[in-house]
């Protein structure tokens, strides 16, 4: 059926199952469309959109499923099985034996899909993504659909919005004895430093009751500040999941450190996110015939993170999740982009996967913990030995891309060195590592130089066509053991990797330098976290060049025949926490145009006169850089010829 519900393999069937076999058990499909009004994407030909879910069973006493926290405490059915539905969204080539036979897992973040506008530059939608795909204009480059990919996407977060497209997943609440589980938590909220201010404050959780005896608001400006009591007059349950100041219409500091700690109750069981993951990439790369809404004859299987959802695949591997309940490999290759060293605070009771730490706030939750990096490394710290990599037989090949900014807040230089920052540590054959010069975090097409909380401009350098050159990369590697270009990452070595207060940035009025990276903090307990002192983790940051463009990683055209600063980092600016970093901004500070202007307002960088004679000087220096990059595989040569072209559109 093309609209309507169609439900295919219920109850394990469809896998050739008994009953009481977990796994997938259900798929149903509420449509099949044309995607883009039937336009071919070359080889591949025309796409289908395919939307529906898919209902899932677990074991509780399979191993594969012992590390899931709490799956003993849910729910079970009349064959004492876990169960979960979760969103699905597939595009398909329409011919199936036209498609190559590679599926890219994009893992959701936040509920939403990032690949189209982070990766393939297509106009956002909404919420900074695609969420609803339907357009040839909505699949950017085309890149991945024109290399015949059938492309999906599945819920993993429960308490991912839905709205706009978003998509999540259903999980049971734990339980204990029947009877609801109530814990202490605590919320740490802060207004407008990532999106528009918030009044009143939504709580992660449902709290177990009004009573604010059992709850304490307090607020401080910065996280070493020590923490006020707000009286418990000055704010109010405006309902289970949101406190609002008093008196109403009080709204808060921007950038302050509000932080309330409460009683909780219903705490979902959200490590079935995993499984989810696990189950539904398993099935469609092993069911054949119509029961299979990939299309079948799935030979290869690439997940995608970005962000927060790379950070989701760096504890995928790691808690041992690529390995199917039939002792099959989930993913062949694994690509995490700007993730840093952190994992994702999902398996856990009353965890709370859409926290990120940064310097300024969320720093005190559950993120960076060691093992950092794909190499085995002991570490000195904590006694203990490991890598994200299990060596098990069942681990990815794995690209691990970041930003400047994921050095400066996301301690990213503890991918390729040991633990407090000493000595270079090469990665396995099986990993490779890349730094974007001068990206930032939220760098994606589309993007304008305001400052928002910022003091510096914000940068619009966008990293995506090094992005999509490690996905061709990847790919080449899983199907045809073509090993990529070796990591490109500031070392030690080489005098690339340093402490802040020597990355050798230019001295320009107005411009505010950081002092310090954000710090892999260690604790104790989320609720009353308690930073231990002695020995710390040692994150490092990239040097740059006299014009403060980072010297190591992948130089685009615009870092290496530049027409501005770029920085992976910003600070905030009044009424905001001032000299902290920007959350994970980055800064853009063009040239001057003239010899006259830059020496009138004390720059010192080179004006852009005094780089490029004329038009022809500019393009022959982008020329050069897209050449460089392309033989070495780093930059894909159609992203090079619209370099070069834009170049020439632009005055020198």
């Amino acid at each position: 059926m093309r609209n309507g519900w169609v439900v295919v393999g219920a109850l394990g069937c469809a896998l050739g199952a008994t009953p009481a076999q977990a796994g997938i058990t259900g798929i149903e499909i509420a449509s099949v469309e044309p995607f883009a009004d039937g336009a071919e994407f070359g080889a591949a030909g025309s796409y289908e959109r395919v939307v529906g879910t898919a209902r899932g069973e677990l074991d509780p006493a399979d191993p594969a499923n012992a590390g899931i926290v709490d799956i003993a405490l849910a729910p079970r059915n009349a064959r004492g099985m876990v169960e979960y539905k979760t969103d699905l969204f597939i595009l398909r080539p329409k011919d199936p034996a036209r498609g190559s036979g590679t599926l890219l897992f994009e893992v959701l973040n936040r509920g939403r899909k990032f690949l189209f506008n982070w990766v393939l530059d297509a106009p956002a939608q909404a919420v900074q993504a695609v969420n609803d795909p339907r357009t040839a204009t909505d699949a950017g480059t085309g890149l991945v659909l024109r290399r015949g990919y059938t492309i999906v996407w599945s819920g993993w977060e429960a308490d991912a919005l839905r709205q706009q497209g978003g998509m999540a997943i259903d999980v049971p609440v734990a339980t204990r004895g029947g009877k609801p589980i109530v814990e202490v938590v605590r919320d740490e909220l802060v207004s407008a430093t990532r999106g528009p201010p918030e009044a009143p404050f939504y709580l992660t959780f449902k709290t177990a009751g009004p009573d604010k005896a059992s709850a304490q608001l307090t607020v401080r400006r910065r996280e070493a500040d020590p923490p006020r009591p707000v009286p418990p007059g000055a704010w109010h349950y405006a309902t289970p999941r949101q406190i609002e100041l008093l008196p109403k219409g009080t709204k808060p500091l921007p950038g302050s450190l509000y932080e309330f700690t409460y009683r909780a109750t219903e705490p979902k069981v959200l490590g079935i996110g995993f499984a989810a993951t696990r189950d539904v990439v398993a099935y469609l790369r092993s069911e054949s015939g119509t029961a299979n809404p990939a299309g079948g004859a799935i030979r290869h299987t690439l997940a995608l993170g970005i962000s927060q959802s790379g950070r989701y695949l760096r504890d995928f591997i790691q808690q041992g999740f690529n390995r199917d309940e039939g002792g099959k490999r989930v993913f062949d290759g694994m690509l995490s982009h700007i993730a840093g060293v952190g994992g994702v605070f999902l398996n856990a009771r009353f965890a709370q996967p859409s926290r990120t730490n940064t310097q300024h706030e969320d720093h005190l939750y559950p993120e960076n913990t060691f093992p950092f990096s794909a190499a085995g490394q002991h570490d000195p710290i904590t006694g203990r030995t490991g890598s994200i990599l299990r060596d098990d037989g069942f681990d990815p090949l794995l690209i691990e891309a970041n930003t400047g900014t994921e050095y400066w807040q996301k301690g990213a230089s503890l991918l390729t060195t040991d633990p407090v920052g000493r000595t270079d540590v090469p990665l396995p054959d099986t990993a490779r590592a890349y730094l974007v010069s001068s990206g930032f975090h939220y760098g994606r097409a589309g993007l304008t130089s305001t400052k928002g909380p910022c003091a510096n401009p914000r940068s619009t350098l966008n990293p995506a066509p090094a992005v999509r050159a490690l996905l061709v990369a990847l790919e080449e590697w899983v199907k045809d053991g073509k090993a990529p270009p070796e990591s490109r990452v500031p070392r030690l070595s080489d005098g690339t990797l340093v402490e802040a207060a020597e990355i050798g940035f230019p001295f320009m009025v107005g411009v505010p330098v950081p002092t310090a990276p954000n710090a892999i903090a260690r604790f104790s307990t989320y609720v009353d976290p308690r930073p231990e002192s002695g020995p710390q983790y040692r994150p490092l940051v990239p040097r740059v060049d006299t014009d403060g463009n980072e010297v190591a990683g992948i130089r685009l055209p615009a870092v290496a025949a530049p027409r501005a600063t770029f920085t992976g980092w910003n600070l905030y600016a009044d009424p905001f926490p001032a000299g902290a970093l920007c959350d994970r901004e980055g800064s853009q500070i063009p040239f001057s145009r003239t010899r006259a202007e830059r020496d009138a307002a004390g720059d010192p960088r080179p004006s852009l006169e005094e780089r490029y004679q004329d038009t022809g000087a500019y393009v022959a220096a982008v020329t050069k850089s897209v050449d460089a990059l392309v033989s070495e595989r780093l930059l894909l040569r159609e992203d090079g010829e619209r370099m070069i072209a834009a170049a020439r559109q632009e005055a020198p």
